[in-house]
């Protein structure tokens, strides 16, 4: 009689334990993935996290994983690091006022080369490669994003816009088709006459609220809000934000982006989630966890 065990051997303690911690993280993330199956998430990418080739791939991999257990996902993408380093290349001199990059047309042709020409077929090709279905599209596409010059501190900054008008018709055939749109935050005026640079983070907040997201995340370069300790917040609400705006709690970079949050959240968006895009898998980890890793 043959020994039915011969040729196996039973797996460390230590392997064993890896593989059961993995399995109670799939367990753990179940009932989220039921419940977001079927719902739209508007997810923007950007900053620092968009110059690591290994981060730009899990990125790809972690919408992919969303779009095939049944959410729908929209990606809006920035390039501040591209733009400059193209800018830099051309001995263009880069001026920023309240957080926005000063654009003139030679600036403009710069930032439409980076963002339509470079980062959005990139992110494409990524999700593509990681077996998902990607179609790249710019706020001109079929007037997604109509938009307005914005002055900043009552000054012209150039062809710097602030979204007006939304029409998401198109993302939403193509989402409900199965593809994973990505959208290049560049706007057409009014008058269909010239392009405008939107900031990636209050594009993503105007198109989830014109598609009735269920989620807004911004995916940045930090880890989080943090509180009056210095420690990053898991949960916020919209009262307590802005009272620590009013305090001084919250201050610089952050607070534009949690105005983007105030106006997704009056505008039905359920949460908005802001996290740091350069921790590997931070989406899966902030959506699918109890805990989550960002505010």
């Amino acid at each position: 009689m043959e020994d039915s065990n011969a040729g196996f051997s039973r797996p460390s303690s230590n392997t064993l334990l890896q593989v059961q911690e993995k399995a109670s993280l799939l367990v753990e993330a179940l009932p989220y993935m039921q419940r977001f199956a079927g719902e739209r998430i508007v997810v923007k990418f950007g900053g620092h996290a968009m110059k690591s080739p290994q981060i730009q791939e899990s990125f790809a991999r972690d919408v992919t994983l969303l779009r095939s257990i049944g959410i729908n996902v929209t990606v809006v993408h920035g390039g501040g690091p591209q733009i400059g380093s193209l800018l830099q290349k051309m001995n263009i001199e880069s001026h920023f006022v309240d957080g926005m990059r000063v654009t003139n047309d030679e600036t403009m042709k710069a930032v439409q080369m980076v963002l339509m020409g470079q980062v959005n077929p990139m992110l494409v090709q990524l999700i593509n490669a990681a077996g998902g279905r990607s179609i790249g599209l710019s706020g001109v596409d079929g007037q997604l994003l109509q938009a307005q010059r914005l002055k900043a501190k009552g000054t012209d900054i150039g062809r710097v816009g602030v979204v007006s008008r939304v029409d998401d018709s198109e993302l939403r055939l193509l989402s409900d088709a199965g593809f994973i749109p990505v959208v290049a935050p560049i706007g057409i005026d009014t008058h269909n006459q010239e392009t405008l640079n939107i900031n990636a983070d209050y594009a993503a907040s105007a198109i989830a609220e014109h598609m009735l997201a269920r989620k807004l995340v911004l995916m940045t370069d930090v880890e989080g809000i943090k509180g009056p300790d210095g420690e990053v917040i898991s949960t916020l609400t919209l009262n307590r934000a802005e009272q620590w705006i009013e305090e001084g709690v919250i201050n610089g970079g952050m607070i534009p982006k949690l105005q983007c949050a105030f106006e997704a959240l009056r505008s039905g968006v359920e949460k908005v989630h802001i996290l740091d895009g350069c921790v590997k898998h931070a989406l899966l980890l902030e959506l699918f966890t109890d805990e989550g890793v960002g505010t």
